[in-house]
């Protein structure tokens, strides 16, 4: 299978119950998944999230504040026969941010990591459901040891 490189950015808020992670849909896509995109020519992960989060969504992304999840690979959401190898990097949502659709982007929404009940309400890209929610719950402050525990 080919692989497809990107980096990409789990920005999450507070939300009622713990934090919730802002996910956007492409044109085209049913699937929503994280901020982010493919490297141009010799791109740092920081310079190609810089580039991406502002074509996107109007954002700007601070490296000074983002932390490094790691490198996690699924199947890619929208081209078969492809593995998606993501960087992927956490940063807190600042005050009052308000994320603008551009470039491919057709939807943004922002999902509860707290609410691990069922299934998602919208569709979610392989890369999220497999292995970048599981990482992320475990380490929202609404995870809390059960009673007696």
């Amino acid at each position: 299978m080919s692989r497809i490189r990107v980096a990409a950015l789990a920005l999450v808020r507070p939300d009622a119950g713990g934090e919730a992670l802002l996910v956007v849909r492409k044109r085209g896509s049913a699937r929503f998944m994280l901020p982010g995109g493919k490297f141009e020519c010799g791109e740092s992960d920081a310079a190609c999230l810089a580039r991406e989060l502002r074509e996107e969504l109007g954002l700007t992304f601070d490296p000074e504040a983002a932390v490094r999840l790691g490198r996690f690979e699924a199947e890619a959401a929208n081209e078969p026969g492809h593995v998606v190898e993501a960087t992927v990097y956490r940063q807190a949502a600042g005050a009052g941010l308000n994320p603008v659709c551009g470039a491919e982007i057709e939807e943004t929404a922002w999902l509860a990591l707290n609410d691990t009940a069922g299934e998602p309400a919208m569709p979610l890209a392989p890369l999220l459901t497999q292995e970048l929610l599981p990482c992320l719950r475990a380490a929202s402050p609404s995870r809390s040891p059960s009673p007696g525990a």
